[in-house]
């Protein structure tokens, strides 16, 4: 579909309906309970992040995804930002000389997508980042690769010959840098948005890794074009359409029609009435690191959900909160269209 019919498709939807009624609303003050809670706390004071699903980290991050995070006690995002502030590595180790002995790589130091999610969750809360976590803004930069992208995969840092850059890794960095520059903006940091945003374009949101080392990349790419809620620090197409695109509105940047139609095109005649439906879990079947027998942090067993995310997942159900983006992204092409911004060839 060529972009001028696309956008006059566009300008005549009206906004689909999204049912006032949340469906989930126990689930949810089931969350908010737990978060206001000594085990919570207690959970934060052992580790910010782990286990998965389970911990605060997960509530907190769906809480935000379904547009709840002003609900969020504010003992708990408290406790978290110290959680945080705790760790004793405020570095992604890459080398390893970068990790002293007795600390632990995957839980005494953040990843790139890791911390991606949470500052934009912390700023909604009311946290001033900057402030609390000064080493959080400079970060994302500091490791972007050659082409743009980032990676969670500390080995692909060094590689030589090719870039190993990872979608998962690029987009929550990318989604927290416009949520800072929202708040401050600093010529290296809109630096940082045009080199990602690169990497998006370049990828036309739709491929994976074309290198060995990240290989796997290519296959889980196959997944990507089905939506998934929560999105957590996984990638979807429609994730990436709207970060690009929040992108390119928000700094009057020009996007090639070319590296997105695609997406539009399949999005647009797959949700005909604009209602988005849940298309997979791509949480389920992961595992978890907790305690073992000794207190360290080595053990392995399958990831456990909360009711919250059980319900606000289920595979083949409207998501008012994927719906929902999906409407501001199709706004703001109109937009963009309109300023001159979107254009057929790069």
């Amino acid at each position: 579909m060529d972009l001028a019919t696309i956008i006059r498709r566009f300008e005549s939807h009206d906004a689909p309906a999204l049912s006032r009624d949340d469906h989930a609303a126990r689930e949810v003050e089931h969350s908010l309970a737990y978060l206001g809670s000594e085990v919570a706390l207690a959970s934060l004071a052992q580790d910010p992040y782990w286990p998965k699903w389970d911990s605060p980290w997960w509530h907190l991050l769906l809480l935000h995804e379904r547009g709840a995070s002003e609900r969020i006690p504010g003992a708990a995002a408290e406790a978290l930002v110290a959680a945080i502030s705790r760790l004793p590595l405020k570095i992604f180790p890459i080398h390893p000389e970068d990790t002293p002995a007795g600390l632990d790589a995957s839980r005494d130091a953040f990843c790139h997508c890791a911390l991606g999610c949470i500052v934009p969750v912390l700023l909604a809360c009311g946290v001033d980042v900057d402030t609390r976590l000064p080493w959080a803004r400079d970060w994302f930069a500091r490791y972007q690769m050659a082409d743009g992208g980032l990676s969670c995969d500390a080995e692909a840092y060094l590689v030589q010959g090719e870039v190993p850059s990872s979608m998962v890794g690029t987009v929550a960095p990318l989604e927290a840098m416009l949520a800072l520059t929202a708040v401050r903006t600093r010529p290296e940091d809109v630096a940082f948005m045009d080199r990602a945003a690169g990497f998006l374009v370049g990828r036309a949101l739709v491929r994976g890794s074309d290198t060995v080392h990240n290989a796997e990349e290519r296959g889980s790419a196959t997944g990507w074009p089905q939506l998934t809620f929560p999105r957590f620090y996984f990638y979807d197409v429609l994730r990436g359409l709207a970060v690009l695109v929040e992108w390119a509105h928000r700094l009057r940047r020009p996007l090639p029609w070319s590296a997105i139609a695609h997406v539009v095109g399949d999005l647009e005649a797959r949700f005909p009435d604009g209602q988005v439906r849940i298309g997979r879990q791509a949480f389920a079947g992961k595992t978890t690191r907790v305690p073992a027998e000794d207190g360290r942090w080595t053990k392995r067993v399958p990831a456990s959900n909360f009711p919250l995310l059980d319900a606000s997942s289920r595979v083949g159900e409207v998501s008012p909160f994927l719906t929902r983006s999906w409407q501001t992204t199709r706004e703001r092409l109109v937009a963009l269209a309109r300023a001159g911004l979107l254009h057929e060839t790069e």
